[in-house]
């Protein structure tokens, strides 16, 4: 070892000042650097303009993408003060864009109620942009300031005159820091569309201008707020609703607000989103559980007073839940979040705030509306039902493993190794294909389990469906951790559950259903990070045993010229049909070796896209899955859910 570091004092402790430590670890700023990360920079501008419509001040904003992937917001708020600071001696706006946790959210006047979640946002945008243009106008002037790279060399300063007030940031991501600076429409699309519902009569214009022969964009303007929101979840799912219009309850206790509004649909699922001053706590909290207890109690109430439920019957939480749809929004003085990613909401004073609200509203309506309450309560009714089959058939699934062989399922060759640290399963399409992995894999820790035949489609069906199914059956058997209610993921076998299927239409079909099986009775598999799709190459290319794998046509096209060294020599190539065609040396080197196979983790990033996802492409309608697999064919070899 090097004697250099052995000196190790006081001068080796750096303290990064301002800005320069969100350019060295910006992760902790912005999450990551990645696609998220650099979406993130967006929102944190997007959510200033919306604190100055919470407040009652802005009622439009713009956010333009520009040639370059250049970002504009601009709204007709207040504007930022542009007077000079108290303490630093500069401009207030030059503070708010160059000073960590400055803000008009930390005390004082400022917002009452804010959306920003840690207050650091304008300035780590800064730090984070090549450059960043900042104009201000005040009713009277308009102030002009640019930064680059969070540094400026001129102070704010007039140039030009107005009667208008508002805030324009204009900026472009640095490309030293993000892995790439090209904005998804669709991803900007979705959260500004879900800052509009939350934030009723809020006009958001949304434009996309790097294509100017192919300009796209929308106007996002909800004047019934969280219920439009309801409606268009049911509308991109193509869900019936079945309980006449959206149930709309809200209420005010103190400073604080809460809205929800909820409708049932005809499908299984629950779909429940809570938000706390605009953001999204996909993790839940007080507020969702206040909610949750509520309606529980609500739906039980009633069905007793109707004399709809036994002396002895009880509706549970995710019986009251089958096909719901609802938001929760609630808007506080001051959010406090927990858990390690923020995204639940710590505040107990909001669950008794919401339970009254719910409970009191809720009756009402189902008192005052006898023919929706009627089909809600049936439609609980019959989710009690199907849970007691369920767990009939769960009980008959035990006996019958009890009295009969409690092993293994059949298909499965198991691997020697038991710490699932180090284990995985390959769930593979076919006999022919499992075959080849059973020869060709790692004994010691790679565990085969061969499918065949059609795969139950679970989202158009109920648990009680699932216990006994002979070709689910043996994936829950294999993994060991029950589903449900039950799952447990102390109890996997192993670390990663890997799905391997042919690359063609068929294979795709078997991953979507095993993916929609592993996303509605699994959950915690893919929120744990223990879900891969294996990644077979799609060609053979070889020249006097020199043999390179190809994953796509260009990759083919690549090897090719370079093993014929443009055209001068023959090449064989061949195209796989489907994984049973490779032999076990194949499949070990291109798909199932750690050191050189691709495979693709299954993330959960975005619930709702993900849960929309799989309702189009399971569910019964044809034209929104139609309408889904032309818009995303191009996409179909890296998809990522």
């Amino acid at each position: 070892m090097s004697q250099q570091n052995n000196n190790y004092d006081e001068n080796d402790i750096q303290v990064l000042e301002g800005l320069e430590a969100v350019r060295k670890r910006p992760g902790m700023y912005i999450g990551s650097t990645g696609p998220g990360g650099l979406h993130h920079l967006v929102y944190e501008i997007v959510d200033n303009s919306i604190d100055e419509a919470l407040a009652g001040y802005c009622t439009e904003i713009n956010v333009e993408i520009l040639p370059g992937d250049i970002i504009r917001v601009s709204d007709n708020g207040r504007g930022i003060p542009t007077g000079i600071h108290p303490k630093e001696g500069i401009s207030a706006a030059t503070v708010v864009y160059t000073i960590l946790h400055a803000g008009g959210k930390f005390g004082g006047g400022g917002y009452k109620v804010s959306g920003g979640l840690h207050g650091v946002g304008a300035s780590v945008v800064n730090a984070l942009s090549e450059w960043l243009e900042l104009t201000v106008q005040d009713g009277e002037n308009i102030w002009f300031q640019r930064f680059e790279r969070g540094h400026y060399d001129e102070e704010l300063k007039v140039i030009g005159k107005t009667d208008k007030t508002g805030t324009s940031v204009m900026f472009k991501a640095d490309g030293e820091i993000f892995e790439s600076t090209v904005y998804d429409y669709e991803i900007l699309l979705r959260r500004l569309r879900e800052q509009a519902f939350l934030n009723a009569g809020l006009r958001i214009v949304f434009t996309d201008r790097r294509d100017e022969e192919n300009v796209q964009g929308e106007v996002l303007h909800y004047e019934g707020g969280i219920r439009q929101f309801v409606e268009h979840i049911h509308a991109t799912r193509d869900l019936t609703s079945l309980s006449g219009d959206v149930i709309y309850v809200s209420g005010t206790q103190g400073d604080s607000y809460a809205e929800i509004a909820m409708q049932y649909n005809d499908s299984y699922n629950e779909i429940i989103l809570s938000f706390a001053n605009n953001i999204h706590t996909k993790d839940g909290g007080y507020h969702e559980t206040g909610f949750k207890n509520a309606l529980t109690k609500v739906i039980n109430e009633y069905g007793r007073k109707m004399g709809k439920l036994k002396e002895k019957e009880s509706l549970k939480g995710e019986d009251v839940r089958e096909g719901l749809t609802a938001i929760i929004s609630v808007k506080l003085t001051e959010c406090e979040f927990e858990g390690q990613t923020k995204g639940r909401l710590g505040n107990p004073e909001v669950k008794p705030f919401v339970e009254k609200l719910v409970t009191e509203k809720l009756m009402n309506f189902l008192e005052e509306n006898p023919e929706a309450a009627n089909i809600i309560f049936e439609k609980c009714m019959s989710a009690l039902r199907a849970r007691e089959a369920a767990k009939r058939a769960r009980e008959a699934e035990r006996k019958k493993n009890a009295f009969g062989s409690n092993s293994m399922p059949e298909k499965l060759a198991d691997c020697s190794e038991r710490d699932a640290r180090y284990t995985e399963i390959y769930i593979v399409e076919g006999d022919s294909a499992g075959g080849s992995a059973k020869q060709g894999r790692d004994r010691k820790y790679q565990a085969i389990l061969s499918l065949w035949g059609k795969m139950l489609n679970v989202e158009k069906a109920r648990i009680d469906r699932i216990y006994g199914n002979d070709k689910l059956e043996p994936v829950v058997a294999a993994l060991g951790t029950g589903i449900g209610e039950e799952f447990d993921i102390e109890k996997l076998r192993y670390g990663k559950v890997i799905i391997m299927a042919d690359a063609d239409v068929d294979g795709m079909h078997i991953r979507t259903l095993l993916l929609t099986f592993f996303f509605r009775y699994m959950r915690p598999l893919i929120t744990n990070g223990n879900v891969y799709i294996a990644q077979p190459p799609l060609y053979r290319v070889e020249r006097n045993k020199k043999v390179e794998y190809a994953f796509s046509d260009e990759e083919r096209d690549k090897y090719i010229a370079e093993l014929s060294e443009n055209g001068k020599y023959k090449v064989e190539t061949q195209r796989y049909k489907g994984l049973g065609e490779m032999d076990p040396e194949q499949l070990w080197e291109t798909t199932m070796d750690p050191e050189h196979r691709t495979i693709v983790k299954i993330g959960m990033e975005d619930a709702l896209r993900a849960d929309e996802t799989f309702s189009i492409l399971m569910g019964d309608k044809v034209e929104p899955r139609r309408l889904f697999i032309e818009k995303n064919a191009k996409f179909a070899q890296n998809l990522d859910i």
